[in-house]
């Protein structure tokens, strides 16, 4: 049957699954990743635990910064190889990285110095604030291979390579698990250095990640290389694409934070549900990543090519595959949300809420992945300016201000996650239609 379809599959779905496959594996052993450190910091400390989840809260923030250079690097980068190019996506990527760091060192400055402070500002308990300012102080200094290894894993991603790191990520987290367990609890040697050794085994991961790209970048057949030459030119067209693009993740970051505030007023079995919901959605959400990847690579590789049907083209393909592919598990979600559910509580009513929120995020999985991929191929065609107007239109006024309305008016914990599954339908229509208009495909980057 596997190999009827794959005979039977055209040649651009071919590159698309290519793609896709390697990036949705690697999105998803990072969520694994993110469980198991939960897991081990858990079992040092409530408090610990507490701070570690508070802090990615933090990074979501942090995270927008490296929106400001990926963004803009995809859609040069992707460019530039479908225009055989490679010296010039390769130097465009140097330059990148020496921007990155540039950043890092702001980011490593103040978020080091400002730890205790943004943890207090956040009104939790005292331990929680001992606990996360030790962390957060090792992850802001090492920030630098957190920038480095987003950079370069978005921009083999746009040169078409998602394989290596997929392979790369492997290792990374078997490493980072096997030193989450030597250094949080002190064996083969070493004390025990609790939320400090988790930390500590991050920082150490994100290294070998960096070090084994820049092994990768040196090799003649890699999809890109280590070219030290310097681009101011083209770093001015990648910030002319990446800060609307940054300003909208900023946009969606604050959103979200709110939208958890309004849940959060409703009670702690309903913040508890949601929560949950959201972690098994999180792996929901992996095929929907991996297609907006290889969205993101093909469309801008074909606008490279100046070939504006197959760009077209391949952003279609890949959301029609995108969407049979949730729609399927949004089906699984319905079915089986109780089921789901009760593997990360035993809480009834905890199951009952995050039951409820995979039942109706179920339902919303075609336009989730019309939001996935066709955002994506708009983003790296240069129209990083819609996107923001989108997400800010429809993320304030049919989810945010709709939903603190709704509590408000005493309405239940249902209108909420009703009001969101509104909000995704109607941005993904709104997507498919500005995608289905073409006009982005004139844009000038």
């Amino acid at each position: 049957m596997f190999l009827f379809i794959k005979k039977s599959l055209s040649k651009e779905s071919k590159s698309v699954f290519r793609l896709a496959i390697p990036a949705a594996l690697k999105h998803l052993v990072d969520i694994l990743q993110m469980l198991i450190d939960m897991i081990m910091v858990g079992m040092i400390s409530i408090h610990a635990l507490a701070a570690v989840g508070i802090s990615m809260q933090f990074m979501m923030i942090i995270n927008v910064i490296t929106t400001l250079y990926v963004v803009g690097g995809n859609a040069l980068i992707s460019r530039f190889i479908g225009e055989k190019r490679k010296k010039r996506a390769s130097s465009l990527l140097f330059t990148l990285i020496l921007f990155a760091i540039f950043l890092s060192v702001f980011v490593s400055v103040t978020g080091y110095f400002a730890s205790e402070f943004i943890y207090e500002s956040m009104g939790v308990q005292d331990e929680v604030v001992i606990q996360g300012t030790l962390y957060f102080k090792i992850i802001t200094a090492g920030i630098i291979v957190i920038f480095i290894d987003t950079l370069l894993y978005n921009a083999l991603s746009a040169a078409g390579d998602t394989s290596t790191s997929l392979y790369i990520k492997l290792v990374s987290a078997a490493l980072n698990a096997f030193l989450n367990y030597v250094l949080i609890f002190g064996h083969f040697g070493f004390d025990a250095m609790g939320i400090e050794g988790a930390a500590y085994a991050t920082i150490i991961a994100y290294s070998f990640n960096v070090l084994a790209y820049f092994v990768i970048l040196k090799k003649p057949y890699a999809k890109l290389n280590f070219v030290p030459i310097i681009r101011l030119k083209d770093l001015k067209r990648v910030l002319h694409i990446g800060w609307s693009a940054a300003l909208d993740r900023l946009v969606s970051s604050l959103s979200f934070l709110l939208f958890i505030a309004v849940i959060t007023a409703y009670g702690t079995a309903e913040l508890a549900g949601y929560q949950v919901g959201l972690r098994v959605e999180g792996i929901a959400f992996m095929p929907g990543l991996g297609f907006s990847i290889a969205a993101m690579a093909l469309v801008g590789q074909s606008l490279g090519e100046k070939n504006k049907e197959k760009a077209y083209a391949m952003g279609i393909i890949s959301g029609r595959i995108a969407y049979i592919f949730m729609c399927s598990i949004g089906v699984f979600l319905i079915v089986f949300s109780e089921f789901l559910s009760s593997f990360f509580t035993k809480d009834a009513e905890t199951i009952r809420v995050a039951s409820l929120y995979l039942t109706l995020v179920g339902l919303a999985q075609i336009p989730l992945a019309f939001t996935f991929v066709y955002a994506s191929a708009l983003r790296v065609a240069g129209a990083t300016k819609t996107t923001l107007k989108i997400n800010f239109l429809s993320l304030w006024f049919l989810r945010v201000i709709p939903s603190f309305i709704a509590y408000k008016m005493g309405l239940g914990i249902i209108s909420i996650f009703v009001i969101m599954n509104i909000e995704t339908l109607i941005k993904g229509m709104i997507y498919y239609r500005i995608y289905r208009q073409k006009r982005w495909l004139d844009i000038k980057v």
